[in-house]
């Protein structure tokens, strides 16, 4: 790999992980505005440690070494070094079981968001699917899941993993769900800042998950997955900070990060049955659903173009 695709990557990551964490950073300023201003640095330089240090590096390393289990923990951890040709090549061996995992978590991810939450809708799709259509989305689900198995059945591994990919989602989500909802009740009680520390780091790890599955879509290198994962963490932390109220009102971004999840979703399916894509395709992708739904949130917000903003 050229070091030219290694900066594409990591741009890519570092971008996925902006504007997928945004939710989480909205919750996370709602909860923050209630605490004092020595706990606030608190929650951007000490959960940092935790935020990118730990659950942005032990969570990959967990997924990968769920699917290779013989290999040692010192092993894994020479990868980041370069020390280890074993685990590299064993990585890349199971690819397609790490891939196949990630691609059916990312796409149930999105059809959930397509067919079950409220959204304003930017792509022709989404206006024919303003409306709740849950019963759709249960059927998509169970239907690619039968798909898969299908395809997948001559690997029984694959088939495995497809379906904890499956079962993953609709975990996870039950969590994400919950905190949300918990959120507004917890904010009425009166917390220590302690306590909404805590809290807020415990949300942070439950958000994690979707961009540490969703970066295999663009590398197996934990490396360079540790290294954009972390850029992106600490500069959402910094934008909850300085104002995440003005991301809130860009109201199409949701809509392109969940689009290129989607995306990702596929390409990740597709490689996982060795259907090899350019190494560059995911950050591309990313890269213009995000920035096309950033302009048209823009333009929608100030009545002015980009260019005119770039101007003044």
């Amino acid at each position: 790999m050229t070091f030219i695709e290694a900066l594409l990557i990591i741009f890519g990551l570092t971008l996925f992980e902006i504007v997928n964490s945004i939710d989480n950073a909205i919750i996370n300023a709602h909860v923050l505005r209630t605490m004092s201003q020595k706990w606030r640095k608190m929650f951007l330089y000490v959960g940092i440690i935790t935020s990118v240090f730990l659950v942005r590096l032990i969570l990959p390393l967990l997924i990968v070494w769920l699917v290779i289990p013989h290999i040692s923990l010192i092993e894994l951890l020479k990868v980041f070094t370069g020390g280890s040709t074993i685990a590299a090549e064993a990585i890349e061996q199971q690819k397609p079981i790490i891939l196949i995992f990630g691609g059916m978590f990312m796409v149930l991810l999105y059809f959930h968001w397509l067919f079950m939450e409220r959204k304003h809708p930017l792509f022709i799709h989404e206006r024919l699917l303003k409306e709740h259509h849950d019963v759709w989305f249960f059927a998509f689900a169970a239907i690619l899941l039968v798909v898969l198995l299908y395809f997948a059945r001559g690997n029984p591994t694959m088939m495995l993993a497809t379906s904890i990919g499956s079962a993953a989602f609709f975990i996870i989500y039950g969590f994400k769900e919950t905190a949300e909802r918990k959120e507004e009740k917890l904010m009425r009680k009166k917390m220590s800042n302690v306590s909404k520390f805590m809290y807020l780091e415990v949300l942070d790890a439950t958000f994690s998950f979707d961009g540490v599955v969703g970066a295999f879509a663009f590398t197996t290198n934990l490396l360079y997955i540790v290294i954009g994962l972390g850029i992106g963490a600490i500069v959402l932390r910094e934008l909850t900070i300085l104002g995440i109220d003005k991301i809130a009102k860009y109201r199409w971004l949701k809509n392109g990060a969940m689009t290129a999840i989607g995306f990702l979703g596929i390409f990740m399916i597709l490689e996982s049955f060795h259907i090899e894509l350019p190494i560059y395709l995911p950050t591309l992708v990313t890269s213009i659903i995000v920035g096309y739904a950033f302009y048209k949130s823009h333009k929608h917000l100030t009545g002015s173009t980009l260019y005119s903003y770039f101007r003044k």
